[in-house]
């Protein structure tokens, strides 16, 4: 392993630069070699300037024919410009801050060498902050004629400074590094040995694939993440090895009990609810705790499937309790818990912050004494004064709004571990279902109900507002209702958005006998409830909302749906806005209204949203342009942040990862065999890194 003393004993470090580096988190060798290039530049060779394309980074060498800017002191936002020629075009260098001695290393005449990332400015090439090759970097290995690393800023350290003491890590220390894995586990995954991976992935060889590497698919690149990933997949699966070990209260289903929920059904159950129906009834049968994820797109029908769950348990004599983000959701799950069992002894509790005192107490007393068969809820289900008699059996909706630690809570107030059953409508990948709930079975309704209608989605800029607001006026007289989301609640001066209380304010005036109402986080729940009860009555028409609307409010009646500043929103997010309308039999619309500051990518992004209704394939584009590390709750899931993987790029060595750890748990789930004692280590070393004890410099920043 490579050895333990200080970098400041490295080759060309010291005290000072030993300092800087120890901010960055680079404090052995060790750390050195694991903080990553952040990118490659192919310097092999020389680029004449009419073969540059935009966003190309190679070398170019030509001769100045002027040198413009310079002077004496330091001015920060002075510019330096340097024209260079080499008989096939010409290309202008810029530096906007740099050090007056600058300027004195350019010389009309002179030829230079220079690399940087190739950009065009009024039909001319031009590089900004180009590095300098000077002629001695002809002969040497580091920063000329080969694929050169380009490693995340270290502050103080000039990146040619910090790219030679990497060269000497690499070269002194990266054959010290022991291969965790066995030889036959590294030829499945198709990957060389650690050794070999660091020492290339810092300085790839000279015949190496520079677009490979800077794409991170290169195998030496695929080690590191093979590695990451692998550990990630070991944790999930020994956290399911644990459910599958404990006990559970067998809840098997009988003909009867089916029977009546058909019967209490106004229509079909669609084929995907069947299967899903099929699996969680299987699951609820064994001994062991059931462990289930139910993605279903908005509007899919996954409520009946939860229902359809907590009727077995009652059919057992045990409890059921679901968990809802919110109170309004909460309050929806209760109320179509009680229709749905109407005529049945069945006993369904609400129990959520917003009731009385004395009512609260007396629900928990409920609770407590087995007289509530089914509870519904919000985060008060978990608080330690609620105690359940009999828990078997427990729902969680919205799961991307609950973490890891709410979900066993929920487990805890079991006598033995009950039942689980989390429930999405923000569609997952299955690159990131694998991550977030690896130690979850994954059913997902992938079928809508007969007869609903997709919603017309259509992206508006400021000038056509008027006609936004015309066909408001026409769905609300033909009985139909309205949404408009702000981002805002009130007015802020540095942001320049429309807000949600002045926005209401001028929705009345322009909609006079129009019922406007006012929807957002920080009103009483009270307020909320009655609120969202007057515009589900038609008292409302027209409800102007934050997000506090986003997730499962279910008014049939309501047929159109405006999002002020949409751009300032996820794809996940504006899809589940969406799906707020077109819960009825008649058409729906939805309405994206773009600021006049939106850039390419959102514009890109709102253009998705046009052209699909599948949330699936919505998430998929969400994940692939927001990255993993803000998508449904990673942050809030317990998985640690990745410095090398990317969950989409690299789907398949993460379902690769995932097998490899699943056969070592079945077969060897000690690690103790000769084979897997450096696993174990690798794994029991990661774990330290991560708890913080000793923990490796992120070079992805």
């Amino acid at each position: 392993m490579t050895a333990p003393y200080p970098i400041q004993y490295v080759k060309g470090v010291g005290p000072r630069l030993g300092e800087k580096l120890a901010a960055r988190g680079i404090r052995t060798p060790h750390d050195a070699l694991y903080f990553f290039p952040r990118d490659y530049e192919d310097r092999r060779k020389v680029v004449p300037i009419r073969e540059l394309t935009s966003g190309m980074t190679v070398p170019v060498r030509g001769k100045i024919l002027s040198v413009q800017g310079g002077g004496k002191g330091f001015r920060p936002t002075r510019l330096l410009e340097v024209v260079i020629a080499d008989g096939t075009g010409r290309l202008s260098a810029k530096w906007f801050r740099f050090h007056p001695s600058l300027a004195e290393r350019f010389r009309v005449g002179e030829t230079v060498t220079l690399c940087g990332p190739a950009r065009w400015f009024r039909f001319f090439p031009e590089m900004h902050h180009p590095e300098i090759l000077a002629e001695e970097d002809a002969a040497d290995p580091v920063h000329s004629g080969r694929i050169v690393p380009v490693y995340p800023e270290v502050e103080g350290v000039p990146p040619r400074v910090l790219r030679k003491i990497q060269w000497e890590v690499v070269q002194r220390h990266a054959s010290f590094e022991i291969e965790c894995f066995p030889a036959g586990i590294l030829e499945r995954v198709g990957i060389p040995p650690l050794q070999e991976s660091l020492a290339s992935l810092h300085f790839p060889r000279d015949d190496a694939d520079a677009e490979r590497f800077r794409e991170f698919s290169s195998p030496q690149q695929r080690r590191l993440i093979f590695g990451e990933l692998f550990a990630l997949q070991w944790a999930l699966t020994l956290r399911r090895a644990g459910t599958e070990r404990e006990e559970a209260i067998p809840l098997p289903w009988d003909r009867e009990i089916v029977d009546e929920i058909k019967r209490r059904l106004p229509f079909d159950l669609t084929g995907a609810q069947r299967r899903v129906v099929n699996e969680i009834l299987k699951d609820l049968g064994k001994p062991h705790p059931m462990h289930r994820l139910l993605q279903g797109d908005v509007g899919s029908g996954k409520t009946i499937v939860a229902w359809i769950a907590a009727m077995v348990a009652w059919r057992h004599g045990v409890q059921a309790a679901v968990m809802a983000p919110t109170e309004i959701l909460a309050e929806q799950h209760y109320r179509k818990f009680l229709e749905r069992s109407a005529g049945l002894p069945v006993r369904v509790a609400l129990l959520s912050a917003a009731l009385p005192p004395k009512e609260r107490e007396a629900v928990r007393n409920r609770i407590r004494d087995g007289e509530a068969d089914i509870v519904v809820g919000t985060h008060a289900l978990i608080q330690e004064s609620v105690a359940f008699r009999n828990l078997a059996l427990g729902v969680i909706d919205e799961q991307h709004r609950f973490g890891v630690l709410q979900r066993a809570s929920l487990r805890r107030k079991g006598r033995i571990s009950p039942h689980l059953l989390v429930m999405t409508a923000t569609p997952i990948p299955r690159t990131l279902a694998i991550t977030l709930y690896g130690d979850l079975d994954v059913s997902v309704i992938d079928e809508m109900p007969r007869g609903r209608l997709p919603v017309r989605t259509k992206v508006v800029t400021e000038d056509g507002r008027r006609k936004v607001f015309e066909e408001i006026r026409r769905e609300i007289a033909r009985g139909g209702r309205a949404y408009v989301v702000l981002p805002l609640v009130e007015e802020s001066e540095k942001i320049a958005l429309r807000d949600a209380t002045r926005t209401a304010e001028r929705l009345r005036e322009a909609f006079p006998g129009v019922g406007v109402g006012l929807l957002h986080g920080r009103m009483k729940a009270a307020e909320k409830e009655g609120t969202m009860g007057r515009f589900k009555d038609g008292d409302l028409q027209l409800l102007v909302s934050t997000t506090v609307v986003e997730v499962g409010v279910d008014v049939p009646e309501a047929t159109v749906m405006v999002v002020e500043h949409a751009e300032r929103f996820g794809l996940s997010q504006l899809h589940q806005l969406r799906g707020r309308v077109g819960r009825g039999t008649r058409p729906s619309s939805c309405f994206l209204m773009a600021g006049g500051e939106q850039g390419e990518e959102a514009a890109a992004r709102l253009s998705i949203m046009e052209k699909t209704v599948d949330g699936f394939r919505i998430a998929e584009e969400d994940l692939r342009i927001r990255g993993p590390g803000d998508f449904a709750g990673v942050r809030q899931s317990g998985i640690p942040d990745l410095v090398f993987a990317d969950l989409v790029r690299d789907a398949s060595i993460l379902n690769l990862a995932k097998e490899i750890a699943a056969e070592l748990q079945r077969e060897d789930p000690s690690l103790s065999a000769p084979d897997h004692i450096g696993i174990r280590r690798f794994l029991a070393m990661r774990s330290t890194a991560l708890r913080g004890e000793h923990p490796s410099p992120s070079s992805r920043d």
